[in-house]
């Protein structure tokens, strides 16, 4: 197969980096040039919420040069993001069409959980070592300029995940309005930041234990990793780490700068990366640390080659996006029996009405993610069950979804209990567009007819196939109870199926021996 030359480009809080790169199925990804250009947009955004005109131009320019490197490398294709300094000013879409106007580069957003999943294959793309590591309980510490994001992992399986405002550009705005004495620095940045740790160990440690973390920063990464490959060594002890950490405090900026081959300006976000994994290592109780020096743009080259089949991933990511689901379906008390049947119902329906929705595979998962979470408002109020499951399932980040993906996954599970709202309705609450309000309304409508199947609770059913016969979906149960509750219960919920696609619903039922 033919060899392609990819560019990816992270435009971040404190730097911009484009990382070309070639891939094919033969040698999968192989890096071959790696530029970084220091613009430090988080600074305006966190401060004003809006990015001064001066650096817009030099961003702009800066991309002209990336462009030209572009050019003399016959890349085919690019994709270029922007993360929270962007995410967070209030005239996002100004700059970004400043930006396509001036350069003719689009440059796409990225959600909190958008970018953080991106991280996370960007480690996935190390292989076996990653395997390796995430077999034991684990944390992935992903440092940013706004904010921090830590996900737990145990025996492979993602266990939660939560985003905390302490990332490095934000700390060192705060420093700075303090004006702190150096000697105070190091005490006063364990302060901020323990505050939010604590109850983060609170509320998700319970009895869970920690032995890797594994760190994804533009900061201290790299010093890292170098310091590890001088000693052939993939893992560095906890105590190393925080030894290192405490003599970044007590050693002069010019020498920092010296020692590690960083820019003077680089070094006082490089004291706040390192007293972040520091308290996060000792407030996990975490053993040894991994940086395997990976950055967004890996992660946004694997994603690429995935999605044009050029290389197949060994770790199953929408596994790790149904595992944070249930976890938070588990946290609201909901019942996983029967969150699994409505699932397997829901599947039933969807595969076999393929051709009718015209939906794909992603679609099928956000239907899985909905049948899961289907009753999580229950522990708020039994009586309002559609409104507090939407409030829950809109403010709880499940990594690796959109926000967009996130709203139609929180609308599907409110209509399966509430009178379903048309599109001015929805439109006026969140910003949808056509197609997702259709997706919508075919997910909540298959929904709904799983939901009257298992109406009793009690799991009648053994086994349920799917038949579509012209305009009459066939729905063939086996049980050897009386199903006269659940035929009325899926009688009233075939209405809006039946508008939605033209097709009826219709139960059969096959008597099981006794």
């Amino acid at each position: 197969m033919a060899i392609r030359t990819f560019a990816a480009i992270d435009v971040g809080s404190f730097e911009m980096a484009m990382k070309i790169f070639e891939i094919s199925a033969k040698g999968g990804m192989r890096e071959i040039d790696h530029v970084r250009h220091h613009l430090s947009l988080g600074y305006d955004s966190y401060k004003t919420h809006k990015i001064g005109f001066g650096k817009i131009d030099e961003l702009c320019r800066v991309l002209r040069e990336f462009q030209d490197i572009m050019a003399s490398y016959h890349v085919s294709d690019y994709k270029a993001y922007g993360t929270s300094a962007l995410r967070e000013t209030e005239n996002t879409i100004i700059i970004l069409d400043q930006i396509r106007n001036r350069t003719g580069i689009d440059i796409e957003v990225l959600s909190n959980s958008e970018q953080r999943f991106l991280d996370y294959k960007s480690i996935a793309s190390e292989g076996r070592i990653f395997r390796r590591i995430i077999e034991k309980g684990t944390a992935i510490v992903d440092i940013g300029g706004g904010n921090i994001q830590i996900s737990l992992f145990d025996k492979d399986a993602l266990v939660t995940t939560q985003n905390l405002k302490l990332g490095v550009l934000r700390l060192h705005e705060l420093l700075n309005q303090m004006r702190p004495k150096t000697s105070q620095v190091s005490e006063i940045l364990t302060e901020m930041i323990d505050g939010q740790l604590n109850v983060f160990r609170k509320m998700y440690m319970k009895e869970r234990t920690i032995s890797h973390l594994i760190v994804v920063d533009d900061y201290v990464s790299q010093i890292i990793k170098r310091d590890l490959e001088k000693k052939e060594e993939v893992l560095v002890s906890a105590e190393d780490f925080s030894s290192f950490a405490r003599s970044l405090f007590v050693t002069g900026k010019e020498e920092i700068a010296d020692n590690y081959g960083v820019p003077d300006e680089n070094v006082e976000v490089i004291q706040i990366a390192a007293k972040l994994v520091e308290r996060i290592s000792d407030t996990l109780n975490a053993e040894a640390i991994w940086a395997p020096g990976v950055t967004l743009c890996d992660g946004i080259a694997y994603e690429y080659a995935e999605k044009k089949k050029i290389s197949i991933s060994e770790h199953d990511f929408e596994q790790d996006i149904l595992a944070s689901a249930r976890n938070i379906s588990k946290r609201y008390m909901g019942s996983r029996k029967r969150s699994e049947t409505i699932e397997e119902i829901c599947l039933t329906i969807f595969d076999s009405m393929k051709k009718v929705h015209g939906m794909g595979k992603r679609e099928r998962l956000l239907l899985r993610l909905a049948a899961i979470l289907h009753d999580c408002g229950k522990f708020i109020n039994v009586t309002n069950v559609g409104e507090c499951s939407y409030n829950i399932i809109i403010n709880t980040e499940i990594i690796g979804l959109s926000q967009e993906e996130r709203n139609i996954v929180a609308y599907v599970v409110r209509f399966n209990h509430d009178q379903f709202s048309y599109f001015e309705g929805m439109s006026s609450e969140q910003e949808l567009d056509k197609n997702q309000y259709l997706i919508i309304a075919k997910l909540t409508a298959i929904l709904r007819v799983a939901n009257g199947l298992d109406k009793s609770h009690k799991d009648k059913f053994k086994k349920i196939t799917a038949q579509l016969k012209e305009d009459t979906l066939v729905l063939t149960v086996d049980a050897s109870q009386d199903i006269l509750y659940e035929q009325e219960m899926f009688r009233q919920r075939t209405r809006f199926f039946n508008e939605v696609f033209s097709i009826t619903p219709v139960i059969q039922q096959k008597k099981m021996n006794s």
